[in-house]
């Protein structure tokens, strides 16, 4: 696992040598150039490597620390109508890799519509949010927002406004604090120190239904005032409504 400063054209590679000097494996290049704190993992197959290089355009120092870690194989089983997962586990329990769905999926009752696939980048200081619009034709029961974000300061994430109200920050998913993609930050004349994560994480909120109207829906995700820039990708909405096997409770009194 590698931690670096994305910038554009100074994008890293990992390559695996065998003794003799050939290529086994090229990584090819990680990152997206977000211009940005991130890290990014890659399995590499150890048979026959004797020698595993960083490649990186420039003077290198866009490199801030590598990990590694062993892998074992084992047998995984898992349900055959389930929508893609990431089956390897990440170190520090960092949560895998959102996979927006290219078309709207119904589930179950719950509808799952992609807002934006790409990299959209976040800035409080700029005034550079994630700004979305989506239809509903039904009032759903309750919806539920979800995406990753690269270099979130973990004790004050994005905030989320819908058709106008502040509904809140959303909620990260966060690794072990063991994990080295942490990154402390402190201001002069002051003993605390905040972080940030340098790496993706999911985040989510739930987005009251009362909120929602049939028809078009504005969606702004927005940087808390004071924190760095970041990244958000894979932005996704749920939309909750009745099925015919749902499970709810009636309540008549107290």
């Amino acid at each position: 696992r590698l931690f670096f400063d994305d910038k554009p054209n100074q994008q890293p590679e990992l390559v695996a040598w065998d003794e003799s000097g050939s290529h086994i494996l090229r990584s090819g290049t990680l990152g997206a150039g977000m211009n940005l704190p991130s890290s990014d993992s890659v399995l590499i197959p150890m048979t026959g490597a004797s020698a595993i290089d960083i490649e990186v355009p420039g003077d290198g120092k866009t490199i801030r620390a590598a990990y590694l870690d062993w892998m074992t194989a084992s047998e995984v089983v898992h349900p055959v109508n389930a929508e893609h997962r990431d089956v390897i586990p990440e170190p520090f329990s960092v949560v895998p890799a959102l996979h927006p769905p290219p078309e709207d999926v119904e589930n179950f009752g719950t509808v799952t519509a992609t807002l934006a696939a790409e990299a959209i980048q976040l800035d409080a200081r700029t005034q550079q949010n994630g700004v979305f619009q989506f239809p509903i034709e039904a009032q759903p029961l309750t919806a539920l927002l979800t995406f990753e974000i690269a270099n979130p300061r973990i004790d004050a994430p994005p905030e989320v406004y819908v058709n106008g109200q502040n509904i809140g920050p959303v909620a990260l998913a966060l690794p072990d604090l063991a994990d080295p993609g942490y990154r402390g930050e402190s201001e002069p004349l002051t003993t605390e120190m905040h972080f940030n994560y340098t790496g993706w994480v999911r985040a989510q909120k739930i987005v009251p239904a009362t909120i929602l109207k049939v028809g078009a829906n504005d969606l702004v995700i927005t940087n808390a005032a004071g924190t760095s820039a970041s990244a958000i990708r894979a932005t996704q909405i749920q939309l909750k409504y009745i099925w015919d096997k749902s499970d709810y409770l009636l309540r008549t009194g107290p």
